[in-house]
């Protein structure tokens, strides 16, 4: 039995949000957008344990009334109605056991109060005594990750597990084992939905998993799905996203670069400029040569992440370039658009002022030209900042 379609109404920053979670469901997006507000949703639908809504989950501005509701396997829906603090009525007839981990129990209890022997009984397997393990010592998130190995080993099947931030207290190679565990469980007839700031639980080739959620002034939370991508191109972005590069799902805006010497000295460039990108939200993000930038750049707008794209025209001004950059320099226009795109003539090692020397020495160089230069930036490096910083700012 697992969740269909999800919407909630007027509960909290949520005035109107209606989804379709898969097995897998990331949720993704800043601070307060609504990510825990949603999860909270969803347990309180689906389990008897929660509190009731009160006057204080009322969205403001709205009519009073909470409308939570899922669709199950089979067609049948299951809701709560509320209009706090009078009325209550809900309806979990055939709901599937729940297993709620808020990141705000992950040092003591794990797992938010739980009702009926089924899902009581599994929650035991977060509990003491922890068994013998090579840790020798447990915190929040590594006794998360050995209830999670208790999970797989008994088999469960047929839960929906809410997990609030399963990163938390955990080193990168644990937070990649403990993705392997969701994964596992979800496959065996289970679903899991998590809230993460974390790349490493992100399925960069299943973007359909992703649930992008963000909160805007006067409309409340938003939650954006993404279309799958076609098999092939999924291939492809498994090969070409790390952790690093699957941050754009995490950005407020991103600068998309050709290469290495660009990431490495785009930093020393917002610097000049006085500003700070990891401040602002602005991930610069080196895409392995020009001819994969339309492929990041499709991403960015299936996910509605505002970027900007940097890249050489490979020619000087009023010479062609040659065939093969022709054809990438108009994909890349055609899927970002001109407003997006900033064209370095002929290239970027010109534009900065750099001599010609040896190509291993171009990061070192490019630093070298732009740290403490004092604002001293030439103007097609300073557009492509300031576009950045205002699409981080204004999401334009």
């Amino acid at each position: 039995m697992s969740l269909h379609r999800v919407s909630i109404h007027g509960y909290r920053a949520v005035r109107d949000l209606e989804f379709e979670p898969g097995s897998v469901c990331a949720l993704v997006g800043e601070a307060s957008s609504g990510k825990s507000t949603v999860l909270t949703a969803i347990w309180t639908l689906l389990e008897a344990a929660a509190p009731p809504p009160t006057i204080d989950d009322v969205s403001r501005g709205m009519s009073g009334r909470i409308h939570l509701e899922a669709e199950l396997d089979r067609a049948q829906t299951i809701f709560l109605d509320a209009r706090p603090p009078d009325t209550l009525n809900l309806n979990r007839a055939g709901a599937p056991p729940v297993l709620f981990f808020p990141a705000n129990l992950r040092s003591r209890s794990l797992v938010a109060p739980t009702s009926g022997s089924g899902a009581k009984d599994v929650a035991e397997l977060f509990e003491p005594p922890i068994a013998d393990h090579h840790w020798s010592q447990l915190d929040g998130g590594l006794q998360l990750v050995l209830g999670m190995e208790r999970l797989v080993a008994s088999n469960l099947r047929r839960f929906v597990l809410l997990i609030e931030e399963p990163e938390l207290y955990l080193s990168p190679h644990m937070q990649r084992h403990l993705f392997k565990l969701v994964r596992e469980l979800a496959g065996r007839g289970n679903q899991v939905l998590y809230s993460t700031h974390a790349p490493v639980f992100l399925s960069v080739d299943r973007m359909e998993e992703l649930a992008l959620v963000r909160h805007f002034e006067g409309e409340g939370t938003t939650l954006l799905q993404p279309d799958p991508l076609a098999e092939a191109e999924a291939f492809r972005v498994l090969s070409e996203f790390d952790s690093d590069r699957a941050e754009l799902f995490l950005a407020r805006s991103v600068l998309l670069v050709e290469g290495r010497t660009e990431k490495m000295t785009f930093p020393y460039v917002f610097d000049a400029l006085g500003a700070e990108p990891d401040k602002e939200g602005v991930l610069i993000l080196e895409c392995g040569g020009k001819g994969n930038m339309p492929l990041f750049a499709r991403i960015c707008n299936a996910c509605e992440i505002p970027y900007v794209i940097v890249h050489d025209r490979d020619a000087p001004a009023g010479e062609r370039p040659v065939e093969s950059e022709r054809v990438v320099n108009r994909q890349i226009q055609e899927v970002a658009g001109k407003r997006r795109t900033v064209v370095l003539t002929p290239d970027f090692e010109a534009v900065a002022g750099m001599r010609a020397g040896g190509r291993g020495r171009k990061p070192r160089k490019a630093v070298r030209r732009f740290a403490g230069s004092n604002g001293d930036v030439p103007q097609p490096l300073r557009t492509a900042v300031e576009k950045a910083l205002r699409a981080a700012r204004t999401g334009f």
